[in-house]
């Protein structure tokens, strides 16, 4: 691929049409070989790194090629201030291979329209943290391989099942006990939460269509708070009930 198209690999609609999206820094690429080691993937990727770096990238093994960029073309490429000299240009994962069906003790998020790229990072490294979660991605969701999604995952995202464009309505054909939260809920504490396969969260501003709830018949809950405030951040909320389910696995 010409340095000028992978310029172009900020904005989605070229990484659709590439196939290939960004991941800059060290911990990202670390994380990155990491997760190609696990899976014995042969993917090959192309790493741009300064001079100062080559001695670092031959140690990263067979699925890195290195090519070397001078400091002006490493600024060029990167979308941080402060560039680290190292940037990796990967092949988008197959994503449509992974809705199969649910292993032992594996439940889903489902995410509807969610926008904010830290905040579907931030979910992605909790729910890789935990383990045993899929993620399901909506329509006109923000995309995962966004770089602030990547960044915020702090390479979370590499070691998460994801599905993209899962249409709700769709849902209904791979689950039938759905839960999601709102204030007149029964606790996420509760051990009622547990028993469901899937769990919808919605938009930030919109949250999950009420019409799609009442064709699920799915059931509300709450987490439980001071009463100061109507509302938690999507990512906590998703956070917190992680752990919830993740303590009733261990229960």
């Amino acid at each position: 691929m010409k340095l000028d198209d992978v310029k172009k690999l900020h904005q989605k609609k070229y990484r659709t049409q590439f196939g290939h999206y960004l991941v800059e820094g060290e911990h990202l690429i670390l994380e990155l070989q990491k997760a190609l080691k696990a899976r014995s993937e042969q993917s090959q990727v192309t790493l741009y790194i300064t001079a100062a770096h080559q001695d670092w990238a031959s140690q990263l093994g067979a699925n890195f090629q290195p090519v070397v960029l001078n400091d002006k073309q490493m600024a060029q490429l990167s979308d941080t201030k402060t560039p680290q000299g190292m940037i990796a240009c990967v092949p988008l994962p197959d994503l449509s291979t992974q809705a199969t069906p649910l292993q032992q003790g594996e439940r889903c998020i489902y995410l509807h329209e969610v926008q904010d790229p830290g905040n579907l990072g931030t979910i992605i490294r909790t729910l890789a943290w935990f383990g045993q979660f899929r993620l399901l991605l909506s329509p006109n969701s923000v995309d995962p391989f966004n770089s602030k999604v990547v960044r915020a995952s702090m390479g979370a995202i590499f070691h998460l099942p994801i599905e993209l464009d899962v249409e709700l309505t769709d849902l209904s054909q791979r689950f039938s006990r759905f839960a999601y939260l709102d204030l007149d809920g029964d606790k996420v504490n509760s051990p009622a939460f547990a028993d469901y396969h899937c769990y919808l969260f919605g938009n930030e501003a919109r949250g999950v269509p009420s019409e799609a709830l009442k064709a699920f018949h799915a059931e509300a809950f709450t987490i439980a708070g001071s009463g100061s405030i109507d509302s938690l951040n999507l990512a906590s909320s998703v956070g917190i009930c992680a752990y919830q389910l993740s303590m009733a696995n261990m229960g």
